[in-house]
C-alpha cells in the first residue's frame, strides 16, 4: 500500500504546476525506495507506464542538470519492466534518450563536466531498453546508433575522466550487436570498430607497448580496479560480436590488427582483478574473444622475451599458455556447466596445439608426461590427466568430443598414442567418430619428433590391458569352472538376449568397415553375401 501511495505524490509531482524542487524531492524518494526492485507489482502497472509518459515528456522540455538527473534515474528503474516499455520504445521517446546520452549526431564534444552524470544515466536507460524491448533494438539499427557509440568512443579518448560513460557505452554497443545481426555487420564492416574498441581495451588496462605486439608487464603485481575491471570486460564483450566470423584474414593490415589485440588479450590472461570471481569473469571474456582470433595469429600468446620468475618452455616465454591450462583445470574442477564454461577453454587449448607446435610441446608435457605409473586407471585420479580422460565420457556430446579432440591433438592424432594414455574404452567414441577403430592416425600433419617412453612405462607395457589402459592384477577365468555344456548353454542364453535387445532396436550391432568405421552389421553382412555371390 505504502508503495502505491509512493507512485502517487510521484504522479503528482510531475504535473505541470509543480515546482522543480518538489519534482525533485519527489523523484529522489521514489529513486531510493525502489533503487533495489526489479520485479514491480501489475496492479501498478498503468500508473507506471503513466509516470513514464511524464518523465519523457518532462526531458523533452528540458530542465537543470539536476533534474534531468533525477528523471533519467526513475526511467532507469522503471525500464527494467518490459511490459512499460511500449510508449517508452517509440523512435520520438528514443531520440531524446539519444540526445540525453550524447548520441545525437551534431555533439562534436562532450561539452562540461556537469553533463557527464546525464550522459552515464541516459546511456544506462538507453541498456535496460534496448534490452528489454525488440522495438527499440530495431529502432536502434534505424537510428543509426551504432555510428553514433562510436563517435562517442572517439569523443572519449580526449576526457581522462568519462570511465563511466565508455563503460555504458561499450555495454549499449554491445546489447546492440548482439540482439542486431544486422548491427553487427555494420560494425564489422562499414564502421570498422575493431581498431576502435581494441583501443578501448587498451586504455582500461593501461596498457604500455614495448615493442610489436609486446606489452609492458610492470603493472601486472597489483589488481586492476574494479572500474577498470568491468571497463575491460565490456570492451571484450563487444569485440566478441565485431570479430565473429573472423576466421580468415585476408589482408595483411586486418593481421596486424589481430596480432596486436593478441598481444593485449596476452596481458588480461596475466592480469587480476580485485576479487576472484571478477578475476574468472575478466579470464572467461578473454577466452571467449581469443576463440575469435584467426589460428594464424595466436603465436603472439608465446611471451617475446623470457622474464625473470616467468614459465619456460626451451627458453620460450609461456605464462600466458599455463595461465589457460590453470583456467581449464578450474572450470573441471567446478564440476557445472562444461558446455557454456568449459569448451571454449578446451577448444582455444586445441587450435592452439594444432597449429604452433611449441604450445602443442609444453601443453602436452603439462597434460600427458611421459606414463610411469600405469596401476590406476587413466581416469582414476586427481591429475590434469585423469580429469580430462573423464570427460571423454561425460554425457554431454560436445563436452566429450572437445575434450578427446584435445586429447587426441596433443597424441599428434596418433591412435596409438591416444590409447596409451586413454584406454580404448574411453577413446572409442572418438575413434568411431573419425573412422580410426582400426587404428593410424588424423588429417593433421605434424612434425616428426618422437615420443620416447619411460623405463617403467617399457617394462609395464606387455601386461597392460588395453581396453581399461592400465595393468590389472590376474583374474581367476570364469570358464575355467564350467563344463563343455555349462559354456555352451551361457554362450546360447548371450546370444538370446542379444538378439532380444536388436530385435526391440534397444541396441543395433555394429561392424566395422574397412577404413575403420562403423556400419550396422547388418549392411556389412548383406554386402559381404553381394561381393561373394558376384
Amino acid at each position: 500500500m505504502e508503495k502505491k501511495v509512493e507512485m502517487d505524490l510521484v504522479l503528482a509531482g510531475l504535473l505541470p504546476g509543480a515546482s522543480e524542487d518538489e519534482r525533485e524531492t519527489s523523484l529522489a524518494a521514489f529513486n531510493e525506495q525502489n533503487c533495489t526492485v526489479f520485479r514491480f507489482d501489475v496492479a501498478d502497472q498503468e500508473k507506471r507506464k503513466e509516470l513514464c509518459e511524464r518523465l519523457l515528456n518532462l526531458l523533452k522540455t528540458g530542465t537543470k542538470p539536476s533534474s534531468q538527473l533525477r528523471c533519467l534515474e526513475a526511467l532507469r528503474i522503471l525500464s527494467r519492466d518490459k511490459k512499460v516499455l511500449i510508449p517508452v520504445a517509440s523512435k520520438e521517446n528514443l531520440q531524446v534518450l539519444l540526445r540525453l546520452a550524447w548520441l545525437d549526431p551534431g555533439q562534436e564534444s562532450l561539452g562540461e563536466e556537469v553533463h557527464f552524470p546525464v550522459i552515464v544515466e541516459a546511456l544506462k536507460c538507453l541498456c535496460n531498453i534496448v534490452f528489454n524491448s525488440p522495438v527499440a533494438q530495431k529502432l536502434g539499427h534505424e537510428l543509426n546508433v551504432a555510428a553514433a557509440l562510436c563517435k562517442l568512443l572517439r569523443l572519449c579518448q580526449d576526457y581522462p575522466s568519462t570511465h563511466t560513460i565508455k563503460c555504458f557505452a561499450l555495454r549499449l554497443l554491445f546489447l546492440l550487436s548482439l540482439l542486431h545481426t544486422g548491427i553487427r555487420s555494420q560494425l564489422q564492416k562499414e564502421l570498422q570498430a575493431l581498431p576502435l574498441l581494441t583501443r578501448a581495451l587498451e586504455d582500461a588496462l593501461s596498457i604500455r607497448w614495448l615493442g610489436t605486439y609486446e606489452t609492458a608487464e610492470d603493472n601486472l603485481a597489483s589488481p586492476h580496479s574494479l572500474k577498470d575491471t568491468e571497463c575491460a570486460i565490456e570492451a571484450l564483450k563487444a569485440l566478441f560480436n565485431v570479430t565473429l566470423d573472423s576466421w580468415n584474414v585476408h589482408s595483411e593490415r586486418e593481421a596486424q590488427q589481430f596480432r596486436s589485440l593478441t598481444a593485449i588479450l596476452r596481458h588480461c590472461l596475466l592480469s587480476t582483478a580485485p576479487t576472484e570471481d571478477k578475476t574468472e569473469e575478466l579470464h572467461s571474456n578473454t577466452v571467449n574473444l581469443l576463440n575469435n582470433v584467426p589460428v594464424s595469429c595466436l603465436d603472439v600468446l608465446i611471451g617475446p622475451e623470457a622474464q625473470e620468475g616467468s614459465v619456460l618452455y626451451n627458453g620460450i616465454n609461456m605464462e600466458a599458455i599455463q595461465a589457460l591450462l590453470d583456467f581449464m583445470e578450474k572450470r573441471i574442477d567446478k564440476g557445472s556447466s562444461y558446455r557454456e564454461r568449459l569448451t571454449p577453454v578446451l577448444s582455444l587449448l586445441t587450435d592452439c596445439s594444432r597449429a604452433h607446435r611449441n604450445m602443442r610441446k609444453f601443453v602436452k608435457a603439462q597434460v600427458l608426461p611421459p606414463l610411469r605409473d600405469v596401476s590406476n586407471r587413466p581416469e582414476v585420479g586427481t591429475t590434469v590427466r585423469n580429469k580430462l580422460v573423464r570427460l571423454m565420457t561425460n554425457v554431454d556430446l560436445s563436452v566429450k568430443q572437445i575434450a578427446a579432440e584435445f586429447l587426441f591433438v596433443l597424441c599428434k592424432e596418433k591412435v596409438d598414442s591416444l590409447l596409451k594414455y586413454t584406454g580404448y574404452g574411453n577413446a572409442a567414441g572418438l575413434l568411431a567418430a573419425r573412422g580410426l577403430l582400426a587404428g593410424g592416425r588424423g588429417d593433421h600433419w605434424y612434425s616428426d619428433d618422437e615420443d620416447t617412453d619411460t623405463e617403467e612405462y617399457k617394462s609395464a607395457k606387455p601386461n597392460i590391458n588395453l581396453i581399461t589402459g592400465h595393468v590389472e592384477e590376474p583374474m581367476p577365468n570364469p570358464l575355467d569352472e564350467m563344463t563343455e555344456e555349462q559354456k555352451e548353454y551361457e554362450a546360447m542364453k548371450l546370444v538370446h538376449m542379444f538378439d532380444r535387445l536388436s530385435r526391440d532396436e534397444v541396441i543395433t550391432p555394429m561392424g566395422m568397415r574397412a577404413d575403420g568405421s562403423m556400419a550396422p552389421l547388418e549392411d556389412l553382412a548383406y554386402k559381404s553375401s553381394n561381393s561373394s555371390t558376384d
